[in-house]
C-alpha cells in the first residue's frame, strides 16, 4: 500500500486523565461489527498481526503471561506482557512493557463501541499514542470490514499521516507536540 492509497479517518473521540503519577488515554471508536468479531481481532494472534503495532506469542483471550513483539521496521522488540483480565467479549486488560491497556467492548445494536484505556508514563506521550492507535484502528476497521490493508506501524507510520495526527491530538489535548518517540538506540 502506498501513502497515496490511504487517508486517515478524522481524529477520534479521545480524552485523557491522570492515573497517579501516570496518564491514561481514553480512545473510543464505534465499529460496525458485533463484540464477538471485535474480540477476535483483539485477541487472536493472526488478526493482531494484521493491524496492531505488535504481534502476540499466544492468544490474549485468557489471563497469563505472554510476550508482545513491537514491530518497528527491522528492529522488533520483545516486551513482557501479562493478560490480567479477560472477560469475552466485553473486557480485555493486559500489561505491555510498562504500559497498561484496557479494551472495553459494548454492544451498540449490530455494532460495538470500543473504548481503549492506555496508561502511559508521561503526559507528552498521549498525542503520540493516540496517533498510533488511530492508524492501527483504521487498519483494524478495514480488516473487520473484510477489506484488509497492510498494517501501519513503526517509523513507516510517518508516511501515512502519523505526524499530522500527532499534531492534531496534541492541539486537542493542549499538550506540546514533542515529535517522534525515541527509538531504541537513539541518543
Amino acid at each position: 500500500m502506498t501513502p497515496d492509497a490511504y487517508r486517515p479517518s478524522p481524529i477520534g473521540q479521545v480524552d485523557y486523565a491522570p492515573a497517579g503519577d501516570r496518564w491514561t488515554l481514553v480512545f473510543t471508536r464505534d465499529l460496525r461489527h458485533p463484540p464477538e468479531k471485535v474480540w477476535a481481532a483483539l485477541t487472536e494472534p493472526d488478526q493482531l498481526a494484521a493491524w496492531a503495532p505488535y504481534t502476540a506469542a499466544r492468544a490474549l483471550g485468557t489471563p497469563g503471561e505472554t510476550t508482545l513483539t513491537m514491530i518497528d521496521d527491522e528492529k522488533p522488540q520483545d516486551l513482557p506482557a501479562e493478560v490480567t483480565r479477560a472477560e469475552p467479549p466485553t473486557l480485555l486488560e493486559y500489561t505491555f512493557g510498562d504500559d497498561v491497556l484496557r479494551w472495553e467492548l459494548t454492544a451498540t445494536g449490530p455494532g460495538t463501541r470500543l473504548t481503549l484505556h492506555h496508561t502511559v508514563q508521561a503526559r507528552d506521550w498521549l498525542p503520540k499514542v493516540a496517533a498510533g492507535w488511530h492508524l492501527c484502528l483504521d487498519v483494524a476497521e478495514h480488516l473487520l470490514d473484510g477489506d484488509p490493508i497492510p498494517p501501519i506501524r513503526g517509523m513507516a507510520a510517518t508516511e501515512f499521516g502519523w505526524n499530522e495526527l500527532n499534531d492534531q491530538y496534541a492541539r486537542k489535548f493542549d499538550i506540546p507536540n514533542t515529535g517522534l518517540p525515541e527509538q531504541p538506540g537513539d541518543e
